[in-house]
Order: structure tokens, then C-alpha cells, then sequence
């Protein structure tokens, strides 16, 4: 583990195996990118992929209209749902600066019935989908833990430990937080699961 950030910004990073790091850093996911060609934000949408609240939101008004063009184009699987909660979906990043847009629909805490489960195929299909993209670079946000108010603790265990899995599959996997609540709460876990 190390602290870096030499212009101020709060990051940790973690080696996942000799050629994956894993980046942990308050920020807007918004404006991030790696190489902007091989590198993709997850957006933390909704069933309809159609733009919300929350980081939702920030990255269809950072992409432009095109987003939700190209959203609407995505086949619904029933009506008025084209990404069910726990799958994800693939988009040009259009105006970000990530080439590529990788949409999942996490569970809401109160309302789902196993929102551990949903919260790990929303990470778990997201990761497959980046590597079947040949993404090599790819940042989350904190799924669920806007509105959908999933605890930060348990969702950075599930959020944390997911990405171990695919620990050979990428360069870097990034974890850019708004609120300094969650970054200690994914600073914290990360500490504790890679001490084993």
C-alpha cells in the first residue's frame, strides 16, 4: 500500500497481483481517465439507463446528449428496463474523458432481498464486461451508496473483495469517491482485506 498524490488529492493503491494495482482516491469520476482509449468509468444508473440523480446524473451531463441517445438505444428486456439490477450494459464515453461508459444497476439496501448478492453481480458483470471490451483501465464509483443507501462498510467489503477476483484481468481498477465518508470507509476495508 502506498500513499500518494503528490497534488494534493487523497489516494491509496494496492498491488492485486504483479501487473494489477488497485487505486483508491476522492474524486469526481467525471473527469477521469487513464489513456482514453482502453479505460472506461462504471455509471451507477438505473434500470432504464436513461440518467438520474447522483453520479448518474454528473457523468450524462459531463458526457452530453449522446449518452442518452446512445442508452435509448439499448434494447429493453421488459418494459422500461434495459439493464436489470446487478447487470450491466456498455457505452461510448462520448464527451468524458474515458472512452467508454460501463452501466450497472446496483440494489436498493431496503428493498432488494439479497442486496450483498446484487451488489457483487453489479461489480462482478461490469468487471466481465470491461474484459470483454478490452478495457484495461476501469474506475467505479461507489455503487448503492447514494440513494439506494447501502451501509458503506459492507459495500466497500463486496466492492473491494469482488475486484480481487479479477486481479490478473487489468492494468488498473480505480475506486474515485466523492465524499470523504466513503473514501475512509474503502481506504479502511482495502487496509483490512489485503492484510491477509
Amino acid at each position: 500500500m502506498s500513499n500518494a498524490g503528490g497534488d494534493g488529492r487523497q489516494l491509496v493503491q494496492f498491488q492485486l497481483s504483479p501487473s494489477n494495482v488497485l487505486k483508491i482516491q476522492k474524486g469526481d469520476i467525471t473527469v477521469w481517465s487513464v489513456d482514453g482509449s482502453s479505460d472506461a468509468i462504471v455509471n451507477p444508473a438505473n434500470e432504464q439507463m436513461l440518467g438520474g440523480g447522483g453520479a448518474d446524473g454528473a457523468i450524462h451531463r459531463a458526457a452530453g446528449p449522446e449518452l442518452r441517445a446512445a442508452c435509448y438505444e439499448v434494447p429493453e428486456v421488459r418494459p422500461g428496463v434495459r439493464c436489470p439490477t446487478g447487470e450491466a450494459r456498455i457505452t461510448l464515453g462520448f464527451r468524458l474523458p474515458a472512452s467508454h461508459v460501463i452501466h450497472t444497476v446496483g440494489p436498493i439496501y431496503d428493498e432488494d432481498k439479497n442486496p450483498e448478492a446484487s451488489l457483487r453481480n453489479a461489480y462482478r458483470n461490469s468487471l466481465r464486461v470491461a474484459k470483454e471490451n478490452n478495457i484495461q483501465y476501469v474506475a467505479f464509483p461507489a455503487i448503492s451508496c447514494g440513494v439506494y443507501r447501502y451501509p458503506f462498510d459492507e459495500a466497500a467489503a463486496v466492492a473491494i473483495s469482488t475486484v480481487k477476483e479479477f486481479a490478473d484481468d487489468f492494468k488498473e481498477v480505480h475506486f474515485v469517491l466523492f465524499s470523504d465518508e466513503i473514501y475512509d470507509a474503502w481506504s479502511k476495508k482495502a487496509n483490512e482485506l489485503f492484510q491477509n
